[in-house]
């Protein structure tokens, strides 16, 4: 999901993402499908991440982003990545309320914040996660600290850069980086052990998607 993965394929997307969405904007509901199945995947992925692995539940706190996104379409100003940013912070919002409406926090991690600081290529970050599946990798991310599993799901699961997950998250573009780089770390050093892959670039760590 690194360099040539999904942020990419996202971001090649973000002009017809944008110029859907200003044709939705003018009252194309055909526009409109066509933006909901650009972001709806990586929404859903994000949602996942914050609320656990009931799948139904992911989709139904998407259902009610969705809807304030519909009502709100009017006031959206910006481009394609724009709109990303824009949904996900208003599904983030509807996931810490049905959080609080379930008084669950998200998952701690068991993880020392020392282990994170362990040496390690960031190009073997990125082959771990194109090494596993979507679901796989959710399940993983969401087990990190939550700082390091928001950043690395809003910037490789929806696709957004360091600014805009920043944005949303109410954060630097520098911490975004931070945690994300070390959430991405972490996550080679698991399948690495898993694996009995080195950092020292060995080997690959499986076949990507």
């Amino acid at each position: 999901m690194g360099r040539g993965g999904e942020p990419r394929r996202a971001q090649a997307r973000d002009e017809e993402l944008g110029a859907a969405v200003a044709r939705a904007q003018e009252g194309d509901e055909a526009a409109f499908a066509v933006a909901y199945r650009l972001v709806q995947p990586g929404l859903v992925g994000y949602l996942r991440g914050l609320v656990g692995h009931d799948g139904e539940t992911a989709e139904d706190i998407a259902a009610e982003a969705w809807l304030e996104i519909a009502r709100d379409l009017g006031r959206f100003r910006g481009d394609g990545a724009g709109f990303r940013g824009w949904t996900a912070t208003i599904a983030r919002h509807r996931a810490l309320d049905h959080l609080r409406r379930q008084k669950v926090r998200p998952r701690p991690s068991a993880l020392e914040q020392d282990m994170l600081e362990l040496p390690g290529p960031h190009s073997t970050s990125e082959q771990a996660l194109e090494s596993i599946s979507t679901e796989q990798a959710i399940a993983l991310i969401a087990g990190l600290p939550r700082d390091q599993a928001e950043a690395v799901l809003l910037r490789v699961v929806v696709g957004l850069d360091a600014p805009a997950t920043a944005r949303v998250l109410g954060k630097r573009p520098g911490a975004v980086r931070t945690a994300a780089y070390r959430g991405l770390k972490r996550l080679a050093e698991q399948l690495g052990a898993a694996r009995g892959v080195t950092d020292d670039g060995a080997g690959p760590l499986g076949e990507s998607r």
